[in-house]
């Protein structure tokens, strides 16, 4: 399984009229291309940063879709007001899934960039040391962690109920990331806390 991501910078202003384009207009029309396995998309009000993601059942089938998605991208990025806006390509590592993500979810997304030779010590580093210690926080909804080999990035994210049960976590959050960090030798990039605003993706099972 594969994904692609669109970072977008957004105008905090125009947020909820992008939103009803992409339940309206994006979402359907991308859920018409072959080989996609749905979309999500997390957004912080405050800075107005955007993180659309599309999955697909091969890396084949995501390229094949590359040029069908620009004019959709096009739309989604000017209905947004968008300054800026960043494509990557992942293959999907780990998927686990405790139950859905109910409206108000949260998510907590960490980037990491390492040495592409490390890649597969980091997927195992999150299955065995980092995923075992979220999935036991009160809240939690899911996981996931996604890599790009050749830029040697990666990037995890873990999805609760709500506000409330994310910022809880914070300080154990932030223990299990940098003991796992270290363990494999990756710097942390960022971390960001984003209101989980379109959830349909069907990944199945990864873990």
């Amino acid at each position: 399984m594969y994904v692609r991501t669109t970072v977008i910078q957004a105008d905090p202003a125009k947020i909820d009229e992008g939103l009803t384009v992409v339940r309206q207009e994006v979402f359907p029309a991308v859920s018409d291309i072959d080989g996609n396995v749905g979309m999500s998309l997390f957004v912080s009000r405050e800075s107005g940063r955007c993180i659309a993601c599309t999955a697909w059942e091969s890396d084949e089938a995501m390229r094949e879709s590359a040029d069908k998605v620009i004019s959709l991208r096009d739309r989604a990025t000017q209905t947004l007001g968008a300054s800026s806006s960043e494509v990557m390509q992942w293959e999907v590592a780990v998927v686990h899934r405790d139950h859905s993500a109910p409206e108000g979810a949260c998510a907590r997304i960490t980037w990491l960039k390492g040495e592409p030779s490390t890649a597969d010590r980091a997927v195992d580093v999150y299955k065995m040391a980092v995923l075992p210690r979220i999935q036991e926080f009160d809240g939690f909804c899911s996981a996931s962690f996604f890599i790009n080999r050749e830029a040697g990035r990666a990037v995890g994210t873990m999805t609760f109920d709500s506000r409330e049960a994310l910022e809880a976590t914070r300080d154990s959050a932030a223990q299990i990331r940098g003991a796992a960090s270290r363990e494999i030798g990756a710097t942390v990039e960022a971390v960001e806390e984003m209101e989980v605003a379109f959830a349909h993706l069907h990944v199945p099972e990864m873990a």
